[in-house]
């Protein structure tokens, strides 16, 4: 007979999810989460596989969760001015539960290689396309930009907002703020 689980999967990836974006993937250890988490090893490896597994699911949490500004820009039609509002809604989300963890999917692109888990590339992936795609959609309607303009620009946009996720973990909210003027200031 199969023991029944004495948690709920979701507070725990949450705890999980909050633990890789304060320590990073790759310094999170297995006693850490059983720690954070408050289960053991084995009920890990049985509802995630390993920690690749448990880390994905994080992500995903981490992305519904960023859902919350990325949702605001899918449905905005303010164009440049959505995405430049998109990137003062980061800043925000950045500082959850008061500690400056900037993004998820950036610190983890930032200290993974090409040889990581291919699951964790994918997601980092997903995750770079998505936004791009957003910056696209919002950079279209300025209806006076042509079609290479415009690739380079959610291009520009993409990189930007990386340069900012890593800045939030560590700038002031003024130097945050500049940064996000000057931007701006060159499209």
């Amino acid at each position: 007979m199969a023991r029944k689980k004495e948690y709920i999967e979701e507070e725990v990836v949450e705890k999980a999810m909050d633990l890789f974006w304060k320590k990073g993937y790759e310094t999170t250890s297995m006693q850490m989460l059983e720690e954070e988490m408050g289960i053991n090893k084995f009920s890990i490896y049985s509802s995630f596989g390993n920690k690749n597994g448990l880390f994905v699911a994080a992500m995903k949490l981490y992305r519904r969760k960023l859902g919350e500004i990325t949702n605001k820009l899918k449905f905005s039609d303010n164009g440049v001015t959505g995405i430049k509002e998109y990137f003062y809604d980061f800043i925000p989300f950045s500082h959850d539960k008061g500690h400056c963890k900037g993004c998820l999917i950036t610190n983890t692109a930032n200290e993974v290689n090409k040889d990581a888990n291919q699951l964790i590339l994918t997601e980092i992936e997903k995750f770079s396309i998505e936004i791009r795609q957003l910056f696209l959609s919002n950079l279209k309607q300025h209806q006076n930009k042509d079609e290479k303009t415009i690739e380079n620009q959610a291009d520009y946009l993409l990189i930007s907002m990386i340069g900012l996720a890593t800045a939030s973990r560590i700038c002031s909210e003024t130097q945050l703020h500049n940064y996000i003027e000057n931007t701006f200031n060159r499209l």
